[in-house]
């Protein structure tokens, strides 16, 4: 029994780590954000899907954030964060624990 709970973990652990590897080194552009742009004579929030990289510095450039003030995930985004990092290894992990069960 304690061996599959074991297993379970380190198969929930192993694929939360890899997930967030993926998502943190690849640009991907799936989680919902919120783009603060400042420009000379206006100043405006875009929605726009962002990568987890961009968050972290990784494929940014100066001509693409040249009037970026900020950037933020919505409450939406965070939800799919935690759900593809979190949710997904962790129904993966559940359903190896059930299945070894038996």
């Amino acid at each position: 029994m304690t061996s599959t709970k074991t297993k379970a973990l380190a198969i929930f652990v192993v694929t939360s780590i890899v997930l967030g590897i993926i998502f943190f080194v690849a640009p991907i552009q799936l989680f919902d954000s919120q783009i603060h742009y400042v420009e000379p004579h206006r100043d405006y929030i875009v929605d726009a899907p962002l990568s987890l990289a961009n968050y972290i510095g990784l494929y940014t450039d100066e001509a693409s954030m040249e009037f970026v003030e900020s950037y933020w995930l919505t409450p939406k985004g965070w939800f799919m964060v935690i759900a593809f990092i979190f949710g997904l290894p962790a129904l993966l992990a559940y359903r190896i624990y059930l299945k070894s069960k038996k």
